[in-house]
């Protein structure tokens, strides 16, 4: 797949988001004027945000609509037809260490013959320098990091052993071992049991506590307003982004989802009852 070449940008070569007033270099994140397309269809248009500090931010929309296009792109696992993207003003390259990455499970070969504390471990390996040994101290951080996710005691198993909720919990033990500032997280609760996304969500609790951002593709309205203090509402552009108070609600959902939204009304009435104190049925 290539992408479309486009002439139609605001970005100039050279120019760091930094020095434009609509974007800032103490973002974790600073996104501008980013296309994306393939064979010449666009998956994102003109995509422009800043994600602010220490925030769990939900990325919603329809399917299709390119929210993990929009992860993969700020990473520079897909290229962007025009556009910048810079880590607390700077290129990823220079910011990559501070940054972490979770996956979505079905993108990943789990036969490969490696352990869970493999997997972990994987995640030190900036730490720890390529083709360099894994040191007994390296090995407890993994540990420590699958013991947060409830995994310890499955630290010998081979992956293709695990079910996909404990599969999905030692990939976030991996990003964990990186120790970064900014996570992306592409559907991390998709297909997991009750018991592993009350663990996610504890984790992603305790990131926000030691002053993380992390960015998740997050399908399941109706936990939104619980799960997450920020949201981007995103089909192709974005349509809202700011406070989950703010723009996750009835009007922003309809220019998002339009007649496909099957849950709307359900995720409409649990905002207003979060809004108005209702507790849940």
């Amino acid at each position: 797949m290539s992408p479309i070449n486009t002439h139609n940008t605001r970005t100039k070569q050279g120019t760091r988001l930094s020095e434009r007033p609509e974007h800032s270099s103490s973002s974790p994140i600073s996104v501008h004027a980013m296309t994306i397309a393939y064979h010449k269809k666009p998956v994102l248009w003109d995509v422009d945000y800043d994600a602010p500090s220490n925030k769990l931010i939900a990325i919603v929309g329809p399917n299709g609509a390119g929210k993990s296009t929009f992860i993969k792109a700020c990473l520079g696992l897909v290229p962007k037809a025009s556009g910048q993207v810079e880590f607390w003003g700077q290129p990823y390259r220079k910011a990559r260490s501070r940054v972490g990455y979770v996956p979505q499970r079905e993108s990943v070969d789990w036969d490969f013959p490696v352990s869970a504390l493999d997997v972990v471990c994987m995640g030190r390996y900036r730490r720890i320098g390529w083709c360099m040994p894994v040191t007994r101290s390296h090995k407890q951080a993994a540990l420590a990091c699958l013991d947060q996710v409830g995994m310890r005691d499955y630290a010998s198993r081979q992956i293709s052993q695990l079910s996909g909720g404990q599969q999905q919990r030692v990939f976030l033990a991996r990003a964990l071992a990186q120790e970064a500032d900014l996570y992306f997280m592409d559907e991390p609760f998709a297909g997991v049991d009750a018991a592993t996304e009350r663990a996610i969500v504890a984790v992603l609790r305790q990131l926000k506590e030691q002053g993380k951002t992390v960015i998740v593709v997050h399908h399941d309205l109706q936990t939104v307003t619980e799960y997450f203090d920020e949201v981007i509402l995103l089909n192709m552009r974005i349509v809202a982004a700011g406070p989950v108070s703010e723009v996750f609600n009835k009007d922003n959902l309809q220019k998002t989802y339009g007649g496909r939204l099957t849950l709307l009304s359900e995720a409409a009435e649990a905002v207003a009852r979060t809004a108005s104190g209702i507790p849940e049925k």
